[in-house]
């Protein structure tokens, strides 16, 4: 079937349960009815950016030049044959073969346009006795275990695996199932021991307030791992708080304080002998969706205040009640890790602190490293469409 530019026309192949039954033509776009009764628009300047011969046949990357074309490129002719959308351009003498399928999939009209809501799950103190727990020989084994426990880390936030090996190199093999680890300048692992001469307050045997790691780099990493070697100590429990559940709090009692912790910078920095690193941030990241999707808070890394006078009282009162907030019952949980376990967190998301432990009684031994949260992004899309 073949339309003129003012003639709609009809089709009704079904794909996947959803089919075009008309086309009609306006100056920028083409607007589409589907069988459910949905109405989906697509520019022609869109579509004909992502043509399928727009993009490699191997890599997938565009290799279409937009400029190639005018801004009023538009149809002299559209046809609907067994579920494709032919279009003939104006330009070029190029045709256009489009999938109803994917036309349905890449829809960005409001009717149909994506969810881009967070599928995270926030927590309290209850989340405890729900932690997500998954073993290590299976998830080493199988890709299945793998992705299930990835997606309930993805979806919490912090999860545990048991049946840890007794070996300091177990925390590089297992976070190296998901993808290459994070370089840091505590290197690519790291202990978490009581030393003499310590660079960082992790590697004391104080109380550790709760924070996110390393708020002073330019990206700060993201999934954190934390292989406990050997917890004999008294005390050195490790506590957590769901940054996320904090901040929706935050944003429904206070939105000036959420507004202002949101929208200004404030300076992070770590120094030693061989770094002097530092970085300005937002304590709260919100995505252009309004979703929250980081926090960055780190007390003991946080450098001088250089905000502007006229907000600089406010922004400490709002930044006093965040403080207060993480230091609320209602939302910390606390683990007594033991030699075997290992707690992994997103570290954009969830703050973690240490109580104190007596170094003189038995032995604590952390190792960890991280792995970015692109990194872990991106394994659990290719294992959802190797498994499903």
């Amino acid at each position: 079937m073949q339309m003129s530019p003012s003639e709609p026309i009809s089709n009704s192949l079904i794909v996947n349960d959803f089919y075009i039954e008309s086309v009609e033509q306006n100056d920028r776009a083409i607007q589409t009815c589907w069988n459910d009764g949905t109405h989906t628009l697509y520019h022609y300047i869109w579509l004909r950016d992502n043509c399928p011969t727009a993009f490699h046949p191997q890599t997938g990357e565009r290799c279409f030049d937009l400029l190639s074309v005018t801004n009023d490129i538009h149809p002299l002719s559209i046809t609907l044959d067994e579920g494709v959308l032919i279009i003939e351009w104006s330009e070029q003498g190029h045709t256009s073969y489009f999938e109803q399928s994917w036309l349905r999939e890449f829809c960005y009209s409001s009717e149909l346009a994506k969810d881009h809501s967070s599928g995270y799950q926030s927590w309290g103190c209850e989340f405890v006795d729900k932690i997500p727990i998954g073993n290590q020989l299976r998830i080493m084994a199988s890709d299945i275990a793998l992705y299930e426990w990835m997606s309930a880390l993805d979806k919490c936030g912090l999860a545990i695996i048991n049946g840890m090996p007794d070996k300091p190199e177990a925390v590089k093999q297992t976070a190296s199932r998901i993808d290459y680890l994070r370089q840091t300048n505590f290197g690519t692992t790291f202990d978490v021991v009581s030393e003499k001469n310590p660079i960082n307050l992790a590697y004391t045997s104080m109380s550790l307030p709760l924070h996110t790691d390393l708020a002073n780099q330019e990206v700060p990493p993201g999934y954190q791992f934390l292989h406990c070697l050997s917890n004999e100590s008294v005390g050195g429990e490790s506590t957590f708080v769901d940054g996320l559940k904090v901040l929706e709090d935050l944003r429904v009692d206070q939105p000036e304080y959420f507004r202002l912790l949101s929208e200004y910078v404030i300076p992070f920095r770590f120094h030693d002998n061989a770094h002097d690193i530092r970085q300005h941030h937002p304590i709260i990241n919100v995505d252009s969706f309004g979703n929250i999707i980081e926090i960055k808070y780190n007390a003991h890394l946080a450098g001088i205040f250089d905000l502007p006078s006229e907000v600089m009282y406010d922004y400490y009162i709002a930044y006093r009640d965040l403080m207060s907030r993480l230091k609320d019952a209602r939302y910390k949980i606390e683990l007594k890790l033991a030699a075997g376990e290992m707690v992994v967190f997103d570290n954009r998301r969830v703050l973690h602190g240490r109580n104190e432990f007596d170094e003189n009684i038995g032995k604590r031994h952390l190792r960890g490293c991280y792995v970015d949260r692109s990194e872990f992004k991106s394994r659990l899309r290719v294992l959802e469409k190797k498994l499903f």
